[in-house]
C-alpha cells in the first residue's frame, strides 16, 4: 500500500475493521461472535465459507475455518471480513468432510491474530480445534488455577481454557470435554473438533443461541438459522441448554453434560443482534420484531404523519408500529452500506460529522411532519442524541422516540459488548431526563411483559418467556463474579 492511500484511509491500524474496543463513535451494543460447523460433507470448507458469510453481521474484525480429512488439520484465520480472510486458493487448501469455522468481535481491544478462532492446538490425543461464541465468567480464576500448576496460555482468549482442562485430563476426548464444560459459568456455544469427533455443546441456560441442520447426510450447526438457507439445509432444531452431541463414524449421538437450568436466550437476540431472517426457538426474527412495534403502539400510542425506524435492526419493528397505528411507515432514515456495522476510527474531521458518515435523513419525507423515530435500545444515549437532531435538521417539526426494548441498565455477562453500568444512561437517569438528553419530544420504552409477549416462540409459558433480561432488571441466571471480578463482554 502506498504511502499516499495511506494517508488519504479514513482509519487507523492495519486493516478496516481493527478494533478499539468500546471507543467507538457509535453507542449501539456491538456484535458477539458467530459459529459454523459442518461434519460428513465433502464440501466443508466451502460449505463453512458461506454460513459465516451469512453470520459477518455477528463479527467483523477476524474469521476462521478448520478442516479435518480423518487426519490432519489444515485451517486458515485471518483479520478482517470473511470476503477478505478467504479466496478461491485458501479454500481449495482447505479439504475435508468435517469442519469448523468462526467471525469474531474482540470487545476489550485485544484484536490479534493469535485470539483469531477457531482455536487449534496439540494435544496428547492428536489434533484439537475449538471455537465459540460467548464469556466464559470464571475463566479468570480457572486460568490462574491452570498457570499455576504449569499451564502455558498462548493467547488472551478464555476460550483456551476449555483446550488445556481437556488437555491435563485422563479421560477420553468425550469425557474430558464434559468434565471441562461442568466447570464453565457464563454463556457459550461451542464446537470441538477432533480428526474422528466433533462436539457440539451449549451453557446449561441456552444463553448463547445454537441450532442444528441437514444438508443430505451431513450434519450443519450454527449460531443462527440463516446461515442454513444460504447452503440449501434444512433446519431441525436448537441445540438444548446443557446438551452435549457428538459426531464420529458412527453417526450423531445425542447427550448432555449437565443438568439444564432455567432457560434464559439472551432477549438481545431478539432485538437486535440475530438477523431477521433468521428463527431463535420457533419464532421468526422479522416476526418477532414486528410484534415488539405493535405492542409498542398499543402501549405508547402518538399522534404523528409518519414512521420511520433506525436502520437496520429496527426497519421490522417500525412497521409494526405503522400497521397497528395506521400512520404510514417511510424510509426517513437512510443507512450508509459502506461504513461497515462497526465502523472505526474515522478521521478527527470525520469524527465531528458523527453518525452523518452512518445515517442520512430523507427531508422530503420528514421536513414538515411529525415523526415517530423507533429504535431497538439506548445504550449511553449520544447516537439516539444524533438521530433526532438528524431528523430535526432535515425539518422534522416534532419527533418522539420509541424503543422496543425496555431501559438498558445494566451490563451483560454473557457475550454482548456493554459499557460499564455507569455509563448506561438509563442506569442513572429517568425516562423523562433521558428525553430531554436526547432532545426528544417524547421518549417511550417497552414493557418487559410486552417483550415477553411479543416474542413467543415455544418457550412463551417458561419463566420469563426462556428470556435472560438481565440488562434490564439486573435478574442474572447464573453467578456473575468470582473472586471479586466482574467480567463482562464476549471474551471468545
Amino acid at each position: 500500500m502506498s504511502d499516499e492511500i495511506i494517508s488519504e484511509r479514513l482509519w487507523t491500524g492495519d486493516y478496516y475493521n481493527e478494533g478499539t474496543g468500546r471507543s467507538d463513535i457509535f453507542d449501539t451494543l456491538k456484535e458477539e461472535c458467530g459459529v459454523f460447523g459442518v461434519f460428513g460433507h465433502p464440501e466443508a470448507a466451502s460449505l463453512s465459507y458461506y454460513g459465516l458469510h451469512a453470520l459477518q453481521h455477528r463479527g467483523e474484525e477476524s474469521a476462521g475455518i478448520c478442516v479435518s480429512n480423518g487426519e490432519e488439520f489444515n485451517y486458515h484465520r485471518g483479520m478482517g471480513l470473511v470476503k477478505e480472510v478467504f479466496d478461491r486458493d485458501k479454500l481449495m487448501s482447505l479439504r475435508g468432510e468435517r469442519s469448523i469455522g468462526h467471525v469474531r468481535y474482540s470487545t476489550s481491544g485485544d484484536s490479534r491474530l493469535t485470539n483469531a478462532q477457531p482455536l487449534v492446538f496439540k494435544y496428547r490425543d492428536g489434533d484439537l480445534a475449538v471455537a465459540t461464541n460467548g464469556n466464559i465468567v470464571n475463566a479468570p480464576q480457572i486460568r490462574r488455577e491452570l498457570e499455576q500448576s504449569g499451564s502455558i496460555f498462548q493467547t488472551t482468549s478464555d476460550t483456551e481454557v476449555i483446550a488445556h482442562l481437556i488437555a491435563r485430563s485422563p479421560k477420553d476426548f468425550v469425557e474430558a470435554a464434559k468434565d471441562a464444560l461442568q466447570r464453565l459459568v457464563g454463556g457459550f456455544a461451542f464446537l470441538l473438533m477432533t480428526n474422528d469427533k466433533l462436539i457440539v455443546a451449549s451453557d446449561p441456560n441456552g444463553l448463547r443461541p445454537l441450532t442444528m441442520a441437514k444438508l443430505g447426510d451431513a450434519y450443519l450447526f450454527s449460531s443462527e438459522t440463516c446461515a442454513f438457507e444460504v447452503v440449501g439445509a434444512q433446519s431441525i432444531r436448537d441445540i438444548l441448554p446443557g446438551e452435549l452431541l457428538v459426531l464420529d463414524g458412527n453417526g450423531l449421538h445425542e447427550d448432555r453434560y449437565t443438568a439444564p437450568q432455567r432457560k434464559a436466550l439472551c432477549a438481545m437476540e431478539y432485538i437486535y443482534f440475530s438477523r431477521p431472517d433468521s428463527d431463535l426457538n420457533g419464532s421468526n426474527l422479522h416476526a418477532a420484531r414486528k410484534r415488539m412495534g405493535q405492542m409498542m403502539a398499543q402501549e405508547s400510542f402518538v399522534d404523528a404523519d409518519v414512521v420511520t425506524g433506525v436502520p437496520d435492526s429496527s426497519i421490522s419493528a417500525a412497521i409494526g408500529y405503522a400497521e397497528q397505528t395506521g400512520i404510514p411507515y417511510e424510509l426517513g432514515l437512510i443507512k450508509n452500506k459502506y461504513t461497515g456495522r462497526t465502523f472505526i476510527q474515522p478521521s478527527q474531521e470525520l469524527r465531528e460529522q458523527g453518525v452523518k458518515m452512518k445515517l442520512s435523513a430523507v427531508r422530503r419525507v420528514v421536513e414538515g411532519k411529525r415523526v415517530v423515530m423507533i429504535d431497538d435500545s439506548i445504550v449511553r444515549g449520544t447516537t439516539s442524541r444524533r438521530i433526532v437532531n438528524l431528523l430535526r435538521d432535515a425539518g422534522a417539526t416534532e419527533v418522539h422516540v420509541r424503543i422496543t426494548s425496555p431501559p438498558f441498565k445494566n451490563p451483560c455477562f454473557y457475550g454482548i459488548d456493554t459499557p460499564d453500568r455507569a455509563e448506561l444512561i438509563a442506569s442513572y437517569k429517568t425516562i423523562d431526563e433521558i428525553r430531554r438528553e436526547i432532545n426528544a419530544d417524547s421518549l417511550e420504552f417497552l414493557s418487559p411483559e410486552g417483550l415477553i409477549q411479543a416474542v413467543g416462540g415455544d418457550n412463551a409459558s417458561d419463566y420469563k418467556g426462556g428470556l435472560c433480561m438481565a440488562c434490564f432488571d439486573n435478574d442474572y441466571p447464573t453467578r456473575t463474579s468470582f473472586e471479586g471480578e466482574e467480567k463482562f463482554g464476549c471474551s471468545c
